[in-house]
């Protein structure tokens, strides 16, 4: 594992590419479980419903079955949208994104083999799809199989060269193996092909703070968090950052505003105690 300056630990952010799948539409409770956003759910819902009208004026397109089995996936209702997906493919035995798609909920109920198993198919329906090369290298990255995750990034970078989630992701492969330089140069790349990603300048973020820099450390976490103010992990990394620098009471208050936003994070109420964080304090973040 990393560390800071200082010797203590960098936790790593491996940031699975169905992320944003898994936590759409909900937001982190004071009590540090999901609560659902009741304006996305109820978008949501009426979204589902009209997919589904869609679905009864055009039972035999696949594609009707496939858009509504994704936004039930965004919806974590993965069991409603494997039938859909089936569907899709019972219509459409070739259909890439379909596999891809069931793939994507395979990972989500737990079922990586599964998952590998519909990327596959993904690929054989169409080698070009650079979906399906990125989903099944996220899978080989969480199973720490990390060549083969390699191979699949590569292969998906070389059909699309401005894809952000394949160099964020084999960004994450190099930084799981502390090649922080190389990692730090694909998290650029992806936020080169998406300025607005926050997921790799979190990334680089812990990269740099292993690589000694916190000043560029603190850039990343700051920058991340003024559009997503409840990532959790870029407040833990804004406090190692400020650690780093000598500044206790901002990487405190930085702790403080992580166990704020995530209660039973671990690591976040693990850094708070151990700057001497007390429960009940008013803490000025001092931005």
């Amino acid at each position: 594992m990393p560390h800071t300056a200082s010797g203590r630990p960098v936790k790593r952010l491996l940031l699975a590419g169905c992320a944003a799948l898994v936590l759409g539409g909900c937001e982190t409770t004071s009590s540090g479980g999901p609560k659902v956003n009741t304006e996305v759910a109820a978008s949501s819902q009426a979204n589902i419903a009209s997919l589904s009208d869609v679905v009864a004026r055009n039972p035999q397109d696949p594609q009707a079955y496939n858009t509504r089995g994704s936004a039930l996936a965004r919806a974590g209702k993965y069991k409603e949208a494997m039938l859909d997906f089936d569907t899709a493919l019972r219509l459409d035995p070739n259909f890439a994104q379909a596999y891809a798609n069931r793939g994507l909920a395979q990972v989500s109920l737990g079922q990586p083999q599964l998952a590998i198993a519909d990327y596959e198919r993904a690929i054989t329906a169409n080698p070009n799809y650079v979906a399906a090369y990125v989903g099944r290298g996220n899978v080989y990255r969480q199973a720490r199989q990390f060549e083969m995750a390699m191979n699949d990034y590569n292969r998906a970078i070389q059909i699309d060269r401005h894809n952000a989630e394949a160099y964020h992701n084999r960004g994450l492969v190099q930084q799981a193996q502390n090649q922080h330089m190389f990692a730090v140069e694909d998290f650029n790349r992806a936020i080169t092909a998406d300025a607005n990603a926050t997921p790799p300048r979190i990334a680089r973020g812990y990269s740099y703070l292993a690589l000694n820099d916190p000043k560029s450390a603190l850039d990343d976490f700051n920058t991340a968090l003024a559009t997503s103010g409840n990532a959790v992990e870029a407040w833990i990394g804004r406090g190692q950052a400020y650690e780093a620098q000598g500044d206790q009471e901002r990487a405190k208050a930085s702790y403080a505003r992580a166990v704020q936003v995530s209660p039973k994070n671990t690591a976040a109420r693990d850094a708070f105690n151990r700057t001497g964080g007390k429960t009940g304090q008013t803490y000025n973040l001092m931005n």
